[in-house]
């Protein structure tokens, strides 16, 4: 055992925080060990994303036979319910409990949301799937309200646990917080996405309900260990009376002065601008360049690593009092050249480059991400950052659905289009219909970039963004 004075080991506690970007985020009052046990509740969430969006979605219109619309219009239903995080982000800044409590309450209601929705979504999916049978109609309203109750639960569970951890992290080290809070949801994700298709490799339909049953304990054993011991009882809290102004007026002041209605918008333009690509990215690789199926899986893989690379750039980055609106805007400059050098790929026909773009998108759009978010949180009131992070979560999530549904159909549009010689000879290939939906993302980026730079512009009010100073009052 090294002794306290040890110089190797004091040189090993210097060296550990420039190796990992996320070991210095930890306070006395906020150890690592506690607020890795926080993320946790950022796992469930991207298990429940990779469930729905993925795993489901394929499995229910290859292997239950399940009309494709009737599966797109299940996947979207939980979108239903993203423009109202702002308001569940606003009710726990002032919810009143017997213990004092504010955001635990809502992640447990979230997680039971999500317990109930997995709980009947086999059995209401396997009645779907049998289109003679007499009840098939219970069916299609089970899967809808299954998919509901799970779209309601994650978006309640994560508005109140970014809220939860803005509220644990003293301002200084928020930005990493959220930074780290992030790649565990990347990470989430990939490792449910590896497990889901490993459990699902001989399929029946008996091993999905036991794959969507794990799926929910697992839900509440994570959200149970995430939430224990991480808000403190507050007894003055709970004798105190607590005086919620109205939901309009709350807001009125929120976008007071145009600064947090200006990041709004660039939040739903960058996010459908770095989205719209999200199911066209694999079909371009094989329509296009001709990559088999398991070189455009790959970019999966790309697309992540780039963006846990912006993760932990960003983290240095904010740690050092870059200002948040300065990450973003870099992160949109990326996604330009990133689309730029995709619409490249196919015709100088060099798929290094159109890998080259997908890494270069997931990291723009990583940048833009948590540049955003970090802004968000820094026009939060003392204490009252869940209308901040609400309303960001609601545009960020609204914008990724409408933006993901958009972009196949225009791509559809557009390539019916060329097909028909409306865009001359010379553009008829398969390559178009991409292309166009490509180079409007290009000039959503370029929209991003005008809407950001006021924010830019103004030296000692970014400032205080980065510092995490900026509250309602503070706005001009």
């Amino acid at each position: 055992m090294s002794r306290p004075d040890d110089p190797l080991a004091a040189a090993f506690r210097e060296l550990l925080p420039k190796i990992l970007p996320f070991a210095d985020v930890a306070t006395a009052d906020l150890p690592l060990r506690r607020l890795l046990r926080l993320s946790l509740f950022q796992v469930s969430v991207g298990m429940a994303m990779v469930l729905l969006t993925g795993t489901l979605n394929r499995v229910m219109v290859v292997e239950l036979g399940v009309s494709t619309w009737l599966v797109a219009t299940m996947v979207a239903l939980p979108l239903v319910f993203a423009p109202l995080r702002a308001l569940i982000g606003y009710r726990s800044d002032y919810h009143h409990s017997a213990f004092g409590l504010r955001r635990i309450p809502y992640m447990w209601m979230g997680t039971m949301l999500q317990f109930g929705g997995f709980a009947i979504m086999p059995f209401a999916l396997l009645l779907l799937a049998d289109t003679e049978n007499s009840l098939n109609i219970m069916g299609q309203i089970g899967g809808a309200l299954a998919f509901l109750l799970v779209g309601a639960g994650l978006h309640t569970v994560q508005t109140a646990g970014l809220a939860l951890a803005t509220d644990l992290a003293p301002e200084d080290k928020r930005p990493r917080v959220v930074a780290l809070l992030y790649v565990t949801l990347l990470l989430g994700m990939g490792g449910s996405a590896l497990l889901f298709g490993q459990l699902l490799t001989n399929f029946s339909q008996q091993l999905l309900i036991q794959l969507i049953q794990g799926a929910a304990v697992a839900t509440l054993l994570l959200n149970v260990i995430a939430l224990w011991k991480q808000e403190a009882v507050d007894p003055e809290r709970a004798a105190a009376k607590v005086e919620r102004p109205p939901f309009a007026e709350s807001w009125k002041r929120f976008i007071a002065g145009g600064r947090a209605s200006r990041l709004l918008v660039a939040v739903g333009l960058g996010t459908a601008a770095f989205t719209m690509q999200d199911i066209l990215l694999e079909p371009y690789g094989g329509k296009v360049l001709d990559l088999s199926v398991s070189q455009t899986t790959m970019l999966t893989a790309i697309l992540s690593a780039g963006t846990l690379l912006a993760f932990g750039l960003a983290a240095r980055l904010l740690g050092r009092g870059t200002v948040p609106y300065r990450i973003a805007t870099i992160g949109a400059l990326f996604g330009v050249f990133a689309f730029a050098a995709v619409i490249a790929s196919s015709a100088l026909d060099l798929p290094w480059l159109y890998r080259t773009g997908a890494g270069m998108i997931g990291f723009g759009s990583g940048l833009f991400l948590i540049g955003t978010l970090v802004a968000a949180m820094a026009m939060s009131e003392g204490g009252h950052s869940g209308l901040a992070l609400g309303a960001w979560g609601a545009v960020q999530a609204t914008a990724t659905g409408i933006a993901v549904a958009l972009g196949g159909t225009l791509q559809d549009i557009f390539a019916s289009m060329a097909a028909h010689g409306l865009f001359g000879a010379e553009l008829m290939g398969p390559a178009v219909g991409y292309d166009m939906v490509y180079a409007l993302e290009i000039v959503l980026l370029v929209v991003t970039l005008i809407v950001l730079v006021p924010l830019l512009l103004k030296p000692a009010d970014a400032k205080r963004a980065a510092d995490g100073k900026i509250g309602f009052e503070h706005m001009p």
